[in-house]
């Protein structure tokens, strides 16, 4: 799964809990799920669960804490999905 698919798959996730909807159509790997979408750390937690779901992963709490923004959910994304695909 590349990048852009996965950005496409937090942006269909993360619409649900930002308030800013506009900052949805600019979402880089920069972007800063705090910062720049102004998701409440509760939502956060409901940010990882729906990818967990999404893509079929579980995420550890150690990789949960470095998921503050879209390049660090990139990479911890494709690291697990990497780990089901070894299994």
């Amino acid at each position: 799964m590349d990048k852009q698919e996965i950005i496409s798959g937090l942006t269909d996730i993360i619409s649900l809990y930002t308030e800013e909807k506009g900052a949805l159509n600019n979402i880089s790997e920069q972007t800063d799920f705090i910062a720049d979408l102004k998701v409440n750390s509760a939502n956060l937690v409901d940010i990882v669960l729906d990818i967990e779901e999404k893509f079929n992963i579980t995420i550890d709490n150690d990789s949960m804490a470095k998921m503050l923004n879209v390049k660090a959910t990139i990479e911890v994304i494709q690291n697990k999905l990497a780990e089901n695909a070894g299994k």
